[in-house]
C-alpha cells in the first residue's frame, strides 16, 4: 500500500503516523498539544500573532489541515464541522447563474443539500449518471461551474474514471471536486488524477472511531485554499479544536486500519456473492464488478465498504436485520466496529422513491461498513441474518 513519493519526502504512512509528533517547543510533548483557547493575545498595537481568534485559526485544527493536505497532495486544507459543511463551503463559491453537475447516485445528504441550495436559487444543479459518457458529455455542454464526483458511490459502490471526467470537465471550464470519504488518501488521491478539490467526512475513516463529527476540503491551488479559508471564517463553518485533535489521533492508525478492514471486506464480498439469499453484491474488488478495472487503475485498494441486494426484497431485509449479529444497525461508516445500514430508510430516505429508483437504490439493498472484528465472527453473524431470509 506504500506509495513512493519524490526523494526526501516521507511515505504517506509516515505522514499519517507522525505529522506533528515531537513538535511542541514549550514543553517538548511528544503528542501535539490540544489548544482550546477561543482567543489569542496581540503582541502589541496592530500586531496580531499567527492566531488571533479561534474562528479564523487554531493550532490544533491547523495541524490536522496540514496533515490532510500532505496526504492528499494538496496546497492546503480547511477543517469544517462536518462533511456536509465541507461540501457546503465549496458550494458557497458559486452563484445563481452557475451550474453544479452532480452524480445521480450520490450520498443522500449530498443530494438533499444540493437540492435545498438549488431551490433557494443559490446555484443550479443537474444530476447525471457520470458513468454514461453520452449523458455526461451532454451535461457538460451546459458549461457547469463545478463537477462533483463520488467514487466509489454511496451506497452502490459505482466507480467512475476520475482522470477522464476531470479532463472533460476542465475542457468545459469546470472545476472538479471528488468526495474521497469511502477510500481516504490511503487508497485514492484524486488531486493526482486531475481534481481541483478533495472532500472528506473526517467522521469516517480518517478519524475511524465513531466519536467525532467533522469534515475537510483540500485544494490543489494555494489561491483556492485561501478563498476557502476566508469563506470558512465568514460563515463560521470551522471544526472544533478537540474534534480536530481527536481526528489527528485517529489518523495515526489510518493505514493499518483500512488495510485490515479491506482484507476482511474482500472475504465477506466473496462469501456473499455465492450465497443463495443474495441477488447481487456491489464491491469493486470483485472481478464481476463493472468498475473493477477502473478501480484497479486509480485506487490502491478496494476499501471496506460494500453493499448487497437480498433476493427477497424488503421483507427479507426485515428478517435479516432481526437476526444478523456482529453488524450493528446504524448510519455512518468507517469506524473500527462493523455496521449495517438500509439506505432506502436510513441514509438515502430523503431522496424520495423516484430518485432512489433512478439511482438504482432498491428496498432490498443493504450497505455494510466492515470493521476490525475477526472475519470468522463477522461471516457467522451475517449467516445468521441470511439464514432467516
Amino acid at each position: 500500500m506504500t506509495e513512493n513519493l519524490s526523494p526526501g519526502r516521507p511515505a504517506l504512512e509516515t505522514i499519517a503516523a507522525s505529522h506533528g509528533v515531537a513538535s511542541d517547543t514549550a514543553f517538548g510533548a511528544v503528542t501535539p498539544p490540544l489548544y482550546m483557547s477561543s482567543t489569542y493575545t496581540f503582541e502589541g498595537y496592530d500586531q496580531p500573532r499567527a492566531h488571533d481568534y479561534g474562528r479564523s485559526g487554531n493550532p490544533s485544527r491547523d495541524l490536522l489541515a496540514d496533515a490532510l493536505a500532505k496526504l492528499e497532495g494538496g496546497a492546503g486544507a480547511v477543517i469544517t464541522s462536518s462533511g456536509m459543511a465541507a461540501i457546503d463551503l465549496l458550494l458557497g463559491q458559486f452563484g445563481p447563474d452557475d451550474l453544479v453537475l452532480a452524480p445521480h447516485d450520490c450520498y443522500g445528504g449530498t443530494y438533499r443539500l444540493l437540492n435545498a441550495r438549488a431551490e433557494r436559487r443559490q446555484f443550479q444543479v443537474v444530476f447525471v449518471d457520470q458513468s454514461n459518457d453520452r449523458a455526461l458529455d451532454a451535461a457538460l455542454e451546459d458549461v457547469p461551474a463545478l463537477v462533483l464526483i463520488e467514487t466509489p458511490s454511496n451506497p452502490l459502490m459505482r466507480i467512475v474514471d476520475i482522470a477522464a471526467i476531470a479532463a472533460k470537465a476542465k475542457s468545459a471550464g469546470a472545476a472538479v471536486a471528488v468526495d474521497n470519504t469511502f477510500l481516504s488518501p490511503a487508497l485514492q488521491r484524486p488531486l493526482t488524477l486531475g481534481a481541483d478539490y478533495v472532500i472528506h467526512s473526517t467522521t469516517k475513516y480518517l478519524n475511524g472511531h465513531s466519536d467525532v463529527i467533522g469534515g475537510a476540503i483540500i485544494a490543489a491551488d494555494p489561491a483556492q485554499v485561501e478563498v476557502l479559508r476566508k469563506w470558512a471564517n465568514v460563515v463560521g463553518s470551522i471544526g472544533a479544536p478537540f474534534d480536530a485533535w481527536l481526528t489527528l489521533r485517529g489518523l495515526r492508525t489510518l493505514f493499518p486500519r483500512i488495510e485490515r478492514q479491506q482484507l476482511t471486506a474482500t472475504v465477506i464480498a466473496n462469501h456473499l456473492e455465492h450465497h443463495a439469499a443474495v441477488a447481487r453484491v456491489h464491491y469493486p474488488g470483485l472481478k464481476s464488478h463493472p468498475g473493477h478495472t477502473i478501480a484497479r487503475r486509480q485506487q490502491r485498494g478496494y476499501g471496506a465498504m460494500l453493499s448487497f441486494e437480498l433476493v427477497g426484497g424488503v421483507e427479507a431485509v426485515r428478517r435479516f436485520i432481526s437476526h444478523v449479529r456482529m453488524f450493528t444497525l446504524a448510519e455512518s461508516l468507517g469506524g473500527v466496529e462493523s455496521l449495517v445500514a438500509h439506505p432506502a430508510t436510513m441514509t438515502h430516505a430523503d431522496m424520495g422513491d423516484e430518485a432512489r429508483r433512478i439511482a438504482g437504490i432498491s428496498d432490498g439493498l443493504l450497505r455494510l461498513s466492515v470493521g476490525l472484528e475477526d472475519e470468522r465472527d463477522l461471516i457467522a453473524g451475517l449467516d445468521l441474518g441470511l439464514s432467516a431470509c
